[in-house]
Parts: C-alpha cells; sequence; structure tokens
C-alpha cells in the first residue's frame, strides 16, 4: 500500500491532496518547546473526520528527537511512538516545532530527516517546523510560509526559499502551515481535497469553526473583532506595520481622520491604554522575542523595534519587565 502511494504520488505532486483511493498515514515529528495547540489543531480535524466517515480513513503516529515524551510549552509530555526511524513507513511526515528550535532540533537530527525525505511522499512544517525542513535544505526551490513574527528573518536566512506571509501554502509534496489556527485550516483543506466539501464543513462545525483560505494573510482577521472599535483595529494594524519606524500618536490620528484627543479616548474606553503605550507594548514584546529567540545584537533588535539606541531599549525593557534584555541570554 505504501509503495503504491508513494509511486502514485511522484506521478501527480498534487496527489497528497487528491481525492483519497485510501488511508492516509500521517507521521508528526514534534519537537520539544512545541505548543500543544498545533499537536491539537493538526490532530483532531483527522479524529473528527474519522468519526463523521465511520472509518479510519486518517492514522497518524507521533515521534520525537530521542523516541521519548515530547515536553511541551504548558508543561505536559506528550507521549511518542518512537524516534525518527519510527515513521518510515507513513505517508507524509509533519515536523511542528515552537521555541528554540535552533537548539532542539540539533545537527544530527537535521541530518536524518534530510536523509530520511525521499522515503515520504509529501513533507509538511507547522510553526517553527518551516525552520527545521529549511535547515534540512527540505524547502530550497519551494514556496514556503512561517509565522509573521519569524517572516523577515526566515526570509534573510533561507534565500532558497520563496517565502510567503499566507496562512498555509502548498507547493508540490511540501506544505507548512504558519501556526496553530492554519494547520486547522491545512488539515481540513486536505479532508476537502481527498473526502469532498460536505465532510470539511462537518469536521468544521465539529470544532464550530470556518476553514479560511490559505492565501489569506496571517494577522488580517476575517472578520473584525466585536468587541473592538474599528478604529482602534485599525490603529493597532499600522502600528504593527511599522515597529521599526513608529509613528506619534498625531501621526496615527491623523491617518485615520481623528483628533489624537480622540484616539486616545476610544483607546483608553477599548484597552485601558493609551495610543502611544499600547504601541511602546507592542514595541517591546517584539524585542523580547528576538533576545529570546534569536542571536540578533542588541543593536539591531534596538534598530528593527523602532528604538533610538541599544541604551534606550535597555531602559524601556527594564522598565516593563523589570530586568535588562541581557538577562534573557
Amino acid at each position: 500500500m505504501r509503495l503504491t502511494f508513494y509511486a502514485g504520488f511522484m506521478a501527480n505532486p498534487a496527489g497528497f491532496f487528491a481525492t483519497a483511493t485510501g488511508p492516509l498515514t500521517l507521521a508528526l515529528l514534534v519537537l520539544p518547546q512545541s505548543s500543544i495547540l498545533e499537536v491539537a489543531s493538526t490532530l483532531d480535524p483527522l479524529r473528527a473526520a474519522n468519526r463523521h466517515l465511520g472509518t479510519e480513513s486518517y492514522r497518524w503516529r507521533v515521534v520525537s528527537p530521542d523516541g521519548g515524551p515530547v515536553p511541551l510549552t504548558c508543561g505536559i509530555e506528550l507521549p511518542s511512538s518512537g524516534p525518527l526511524a519510527a515513521a518510515e513507513e507513513a505517508d507524509a511526515l509533519i515536523v511542528i516545532a515552537g521555541f528554540r528550535q535552533s537548539e532542539v532540533a540539533t545537527t544530527p537530527l537535521i541530518r536524518d530527516l534530510s536523509r530520511m525525505a525521499p522515503r515520504f511522499a509529501a513533507i509538511g512544517g507547522i510553526d517553527a517546523g518551516s525552520w527545521v525542513l529549511a535547515r534540512a535544505g527540505l524547502l530550497n526551490g519551494h514556496r514556503a510560509t512561517v509565522h509573521w513574527e519569524d517572516l523577515e528573518d526566515f526570509t534573510a536566512t533561507h534565500p532558497a526559499v520563496d517565502v510567503v506571509p499566507d496562512r498555509f501554502v502548498i507547493d508540490r509534496n511540501r506544505f507548512t502551515a504558519a501556526g496553530a489556527a492554519p494547520a486547522t485550516d491545512l488539515m481540513l483543506h486536505l479532508i476537502r481535497a481527498r473526502h469532498g466539501a460536505a465532510l470539511a464543513l462537518q469536521t468544521a462545525a465539529s470544532f464550530l469553526t470556518t476553514a479560511r483560505d490559505g492565501a489569506e494573510p496571517q494577522i488580517s482577521p476575517a472578520k473584525p473583532d466585536p468587541h473592538l472599535d474599528p478604529r482602534v483595529a485599525a490603529a493597532i494594524a499600522r502600528m504593527e506595520a511599522r515597529l521599526d519606524t513608529p509613528e506619534t500618536t498625531p501621526q496615527t490620528a491623523a491617518a485615520l481622520g481623528l483628533s489624537p484627543r480622540r484616539l486616545e479616548q476610544i483607546f483608553c474606553a477599548n484597552l485601558g491604554l493609551t495610543p502611544a503605550a499600547y504601541a511602546l507594548s507592542l514595541r517591546l514584546a517584539a524585542a523580547r522575542r528576538m533576545i529570546t529567540d534569536t542571536r540578533h545584537p542588541l543593536a539591531e533588535v534596538a534598530l528593527r523595534t523602532g528604538f533610538s539606541s541599544p541604551g534606550t531599549l535597555s531602559r524601556a525593557f527594564r522598565n516593563r519587565f523589570g530586568h535588562p534584555p541581557s538577562h534573557l541570554r
């Protein structure tokens, strides 16, 4: 069955996302410091699809770098069926990674992943799983996506990958999703492709959700938050897009056709913060992510988050978090 599926897939690169001809077996390589939500977002749609079908059309196993339980970010350990070698007979391999992928995806693991890749009909990555696949050379010449926080670094680090800011991307026998919610969208797309739109709708309804298209942007919601004033949402979008060159409150207000005083009023009413305070929190959160998850010099972190100097960033960082940036390294 495995060989027949693989041969058919190679003849038709879109075969993984084609009408089902038999059960599909997935192996999930889950790395330490992954999110339990990303694991559930990948597996639970398949579990629900099986329930609606009344048959085990989707099968899976979890593997880990050392074959043991995987410590997740929430403190729970996820059982595994063994090391990467235990994934060998699966039709497809999905790599799920979160924080500290550069540490937990060791050089031997990257080497083994690169060596074993031709044995799978398709290979995918969820969240920082895209980094792991790219490090193994498995996304070279392919379109791919990654979490929006990593887009700039990922693009600079892996120039052979065609990086796009989509929710999920399918390119021949490679697929990537930017995070937990896009992983659900990707799995619903897989279910729709293999078993039809009706089953995908039933599966989505089981979780009180709807599928979103892969090409949708990651951080622009399909519907505005009903609890948030649209003008506040528009201001936040401008702040997020200008972390490195922040606007003043009067500049943001003018762009939205408001007075600075009115913008402050609606921000305080909606968020309990002034626009300036909220913008600063966004920039400091971005700086904290870079300090924690990258090796960028502090001067570069300051530049990319709109601070005039490393000293200015350090003072703001200490005021907000109670310790200097160096404490995290």
